[in-house]
């Protein structure tokens, strides 16, 4: 049994509550946990540049990495979102099983 842990990174805290709800309410993460505010320097269109964010994590299943994405990607404001999945490969079993149980099959 595994999961998935999936960083995301918004340019409000609106931003990211309302993709934090909808993708719980869809089914597509068993929750979310809003970091906060974050500082990021990255380079776009070959510029350094720096911002304020905002920084959540979504918990899933593996097979629904796809449709998360997607769906994160419609609500997004960004052109090109931070999405980065990370697989938890151990941690409370309780917890993983939660995470499955409360997802869509």
């Amino acid at each position: 049994m595994l999961a998935s842990a999936v960083y995301v990174t918004t340019g409000t805290l609106e931003e990211a509550q309302k993709i934090a709800r909808s993708v719980v309410v869809e089914r597509l993460a068993a929750c979310a946990n809003i970091l906060g505010s974050i500082s990021s320097v990255y380079l776009w269109n070959g510029e350094v540049c720096e911002s304020s964010e905002t920084a959540f994590m979504l918990k899933t299943r593996p097979e629904l990495i796809t449709p998360l994405i997607e769906h994160i990607k419609e609500l997004h404001s960004y052109d090109c979102p931070s999405i980065s999945v990370l697989s938890i490969v151990g941690g409370n079993l309780d917890y993983i099983k939660w995470i499955e149980k409360e997802t869509r099959f």
